[in-house]
């Protein structure tokens, strides 16, 4: 593939991305559709209140644009790239409905985690059937570097690959710029590796990161510390969804809690924290969960914990290059 040509796709998910966002600012204002902030959250995150959010759409409109528009540049089409945008679609639109019943509605809960839970393994097991169809149930075992048949295991696997990396995603965007700075890394891990690790090469793979990296760095521009706009569920459903299709079309699943370990952190220190509470009887580990607040009640300013979770991805993710080179 053409290196300049192929770097357009993260050039049109950018612009696609960052003038959509730059664009829904003020519509978002004058709707008031402003972000409500949890009363038992760092008390700091109160002025934040009433900051426009659900700017993840911008987000999903650049990672669409670009793929698709990576068809022209390619020339090459095929049904994974098609697989990716409907699961990125179908977690997003999860998201925004979510969205749309706290925000635009003025209720202080959107879906319930049943309902949330069960629309998730629904378009999970959607795309474990289309994979299943289409290129078998083998999955890449980084390090060992060999594919394993999963046979009817596939399924369930990937169902909770989808689902726990979409949630793990959604509880890590709590600081400015946190989210879609880590997501734009593991994006560019991908591309990395679809497009120069893996023999032969893999385009959906490496396009989807392109356009990931592009669109989630257009959103950083505006979602950076102090923020003028949060991604809101819309968003961080459709990238932990997008990023999870990514693997699973690569068949490179097990990527995901070696390059994506922060997300996998977040969620596990939520889970630590409210098992310990109820076990307990009001004893926490941490003084917040999810872990990011930890460090922000502990003195670390928002854009040290952002920039040390960063480098902390980026290590995540060169090991996970080792690991398929």
């Amino acid at each position: 593939m053409d290196g300049l040509k192929f770097s357009l796709i993260a050039l049109i998910a950018f612009a696609v991305s960052m003038y959509g966002t730059t664009a829904m600012i003020p519509v978002l204002k004058k709707k008031q559709f402003g972000q409500f902030i949890r009363e038992d959250g760092p008390q700091a995150h109160l002025s934040k209140a009433g900051t426009p959010t659900m700017g993840g759409v911008a987000i999903v409109a650049g990672i669409t644009v670009a793929i698709i528009g990576s068809g022209f540049i390619t020339g090459s089409w095929g049904s994974e790239k098609v697989a990716i945008i409907l699961t990125m679609l179908a977690f997003g639109i999860i998201g925004f409905i979510d969205d749309w019943n706290k925000i635009a509605k003025k209720q202080n809960e959107g879906l319930t985690p049943k309902q949330k839970i069960a629309l998730q393994v629904l378009f999970g097991v959607a795309l474990a059937v289309f994979m299943m169809l289409k290129q078998g149930t083998e999955v890449f075992i980084p390090f060992a570097k060999v594919y394993v048949d999963f046979g009817w295991l596939y399924i369930p696997f990937v169902v909770f690959v989808e689902v726990a990396m979409a949630n793990a995603v959604n509880l890590t965007d709590g600081l400015d710029g946190l989210a879609s700075s880590n997501c734009a890394i593991v994006a560019v891990t991908f591309l990395v590796i679809g497009m120069s690790l893996i023999p032969g090469g893999n385009e959906p793979m490496a396009v989807a990161g392109q356009a990931i990296f592009g669109a989630c760095m257009g959103f950083f521009v505006l979602n950076k510390y102090p923020a003028k706009i949060f991604m809101g569920d819309t968003g961080s459903m459709a990238l932990g969804g997008v990023l999870s299709a990514t693997a699973i079309v690569a068949h490179m699943e097990w990527l995901l809690p070696i390059a994506g370990l922060l997300f996998v952190i977040e969620a596990l220190s939520v889970i630590i924290q409210v098992t310990y509470f109820k076990k307990t009887g009001g004893k926490r580990i941490f003084r917040m969960a999810p872990i990011h607040h930890h460090f922000e009640l502990g003195g670390w300013s928002e854009v040290k914990v952002v920039s040390v979770f960063c480098v902390f991805t980026l290590v995540c993710c060169i090991i996970a290059a080792i690991s398929v080179a």
